[in-house]
């Protein structure tokens, strides 16, 4: 089920040729001539990790004689089998995570990659994101991730500072952690995102479980953290995420602007409308969680679905006005009316009370691009939601049902 080897090595040539070439963007996220139904983005959850860190309640397993053989055939099955039923012909970003996925072999990234190849387009110019944590990730091990088709790494560094990576679990020191992220910038360069944790407790670990953080202090060290990012040349592109010269994740994008997306692995998350099965309505699906019980249901029926919701519209819409307020784009007009084309932004909220309050406020804007909040409303954007939508709500009530197709 993969390609041959001549084939699978032409996509990575192609692929770190198109990498040279591709210019920064700093504008927003990824553009696509391909109709939103038929393309999408792809994560792949690799369940294992060396050990449990405190703050992290992701599907995770230590491992113990994991057949990664195994693994990786229903990796590429499932991969396969979800790009089948969602006639997905393009995928526009492949992104391993978990668990460690820096633990896989090169080999089975690359198994996916050629199963995906095979079963859609996937471009040269894709963008392929590995998480990686500093004890599993040497040079040459990133090299040969990056020869097998890898060509943007998360680095779980959390901290540089060793008494905090102690009461995270971590297995790696700061020196770990500045050494990796040295060798990724060569390895990848300007195609590298760390995650750094803040508020974090000075108390010590108690029952295996992070004290909550003190909520003040933790907002505060939030604007310093922006102001410092701002000043160093940093766009705020999201809630948590920061990039300058245009590196952005796109894969991240992709979710934040309620498009497509195939969760392929134990416990992985997916949302897509199953076009190749027949479907016309977008399906919030989970995954099998246990690894043994997820392969055993691959090989059975090719895929370990184990739970399959359909959203409303309402729902539908709920999620894009929430995951795109996240953004600094915010969602415009052109594209709130790909999911709602009857019903628009100043229909719903151009005369509403509370919202013209938080624009007063200097928090929220409305304009002839569309609804977004301002660099102050993207830290309170938790109370901002509460207001927009049960103002969305409060108008679907009112309006006659509608049979729009949604996607």
């Amino acid at each position: 089920m993969a390609l041959p080897r001549s084939q699978a090595r032409g996509w990575v040539k192609a692929a770190k040729m198109a990498q040279r070439r591709r210019p920064a963007d700093d504008t927003g996220g990824p553009q696509s001539p391909a109709p939103g139904s038929q393309r999408a983005a792809l994560y792949v959850h690799w369940p294992y990790c060396e050990k449990r860190c405190s703050y992290c309640n992701f599907n995770k397993y230590i491992p113990r004689g994991v057949d990664e053989a195994a693994l990786r055939r229903c990796l590429v099955i499932e991969a396969q089998t979800l790009l089948r039923l969602s006639g997905v012909q393009r995928v526009e970003s492949v992104f391993f995570g978990g668990g460690t996925p820096s633990l896989a072999s090169p080999h089975t990234v690359a198994a996916v990659l050629e199963a995906v190849a095979q079963a859609a387009h996937l471009p040269a110019d894709s963008e392929v994101t590995l998480e990686a944590n500093p004890t599993s990730a040497s040079g040459s091990r990133l090299a040969a991730f990056g020869a097998a088709g890898v060509n943007r790494l998360s680095i779980g560094l959390q901290s540089l500072d060793d008494t905090e990576l102690q009461l995270l679990g971590r297995t790696h020191s700061a020196r770990d952690a500045l050494q990796t992220l040295a060798e990724a910038q060569r390895l990848f360069p300007g195609r590298v995102s760390v995650d750094l944790m803040l508020g974090l407790p000075a108390q010590q670990v108690q029952q295996g479980a992070l004290p909550a953080p003190d909520p003040e202090l933790a907002a505060e060290m939030y604007q310093e953290g922006r102001a410092v990012l701002r000043e160093a040349g940093f766009r705020q592109y999201e809630v948590s995420n920061f990039a300058r010269n245009g590196a952005l994740s796109t894969h991240n994008w992709t979710y934040w602007q309620c498009g497509q997306y195939l969760g392929v692995g134990p416990g992985a998350h997916g949302r897509f409308i199953p076009q190749g099965a027949g479907g016309h309505t977008r399906e919030a699906r989970i995954q099998t969680l246990e690894p043994d019980s997820w392969m055993k249901e691959v090989m059975l029926f090719g895929h370990g679905t184990r739970r399959r919701v359909p959203l409303s519209e309402l729902e539908l819409l709920e999620e894009v006005l929430a995951m795109g307020l996240r953004t600094d784009v915010g969602i415009t007009h052109q594209h709130w009316q790909q999911f709602e084309p009857q019903l628009t932004l100043w229909d719903l909220f151009g005369a509403n009370k509370e919202v013209k309050e938080l624009q007063e406020q200097g928090l929220l804007l409305l304009d002839h691009r569309g609804l977004r909040c301002s660099w102050e409303g993207l830290a309170v954007l938790d109370s901002l939601l509460l207001s927009l939508l049960s103002r969305l709500q409060e108008a679907w009530q009112q309006r006659t049902p509608s049979s729009v197709p949604r996607g």
